[in-house]
Order: C-alpha cells, then structure tokens, then sequence
C-alpha cells in the first residue's frame, strides 16, 4: 500500500507547486504595483468616450450582427486548425470535404457582404 502511495508523490509535489504558483501570480499584483489613484483613472472609460446614459440604453444592432459575425468567422477559421494538421492523413476526401465547407462559408461571405451588413453608414 505504501509503494501505491508513493508513487503518487509527483502528482501531489505537482498539484502542490501549482497552487503556490497560481496564488503567487494572484498576490503579486497587490503587493508590487503603484498605487496612485486620481479622479480620470477612477473614472468609467466606454470605448474611449465618457459614459453618457445609463446602462439600460438601447444600443444599436449593429453591434451585435458584427460581433455575431466576428464570432461566426473566428469559429469557422478554428476548423482548418485540426484539418491542417491531419491534411496528410485525410487524402482526397478530406480536401474537397474542407473546400465545400469553405465554398459555403464564402457563399454566405458574399451574401452579407451584398446585404450590406458589413457596412457601418
């Protein structure tokens, strides 16, 4: 039982060098950085203009549809990661598999493109 036990040492002496690290990296911060607070870092900073009305305000909706997009695009690029790294293992099938796929994400490219959702005016 105790050959059982020992040979989970590196995995408690692993766990345990972790939490000092982590709490480590936590504490650090507060004790080393320079404090001097005035009234404009204090102050609420909204995408570089001051805060003008209460945070219940409606926003326009094209904030949303582009970071909708962003999102959609930024998880479609995510997909030819894995499929670049086994692009020797797949053959045949898997390139035309990752060009329909690719074909359809640049059809409906075109298509917000032409309904004008990437333009701001």
């Amino acid at each position: 039982m105790e050959s059982m036990l020992l040979s989970y040492l590196p995995v408690i002496i692993f766990i345990a060098l972790s939490l000092v690290i982590g709490l480590a990296l936590l504490v650090a911060p507060f004790m080393v950085a320079h404090k001097s607070p005035d009234p404009e870092k204090l102050s609420a900073y909204e995408c570089g203009f001051d805060p003008f009305d209460d945070a219940r305000m409606k926003f326009d909706v094209r904030f949303y549809l582009v970071a909708i997009l962003f999102i959609i695009f930024d998880l479609e690029v995510a997909f030819l990661f894995p499929w670049a790294v086994s692009f020797g293992n797949l053959g045949w099938f898997g390139f035309w598999s990752m060009t329909a796929f690719l074909g359809i994400l640049t059809i409906g490219f075109m298509y917000e493109w032409k309904k004008g959702a990437l333009e701001w005016d």
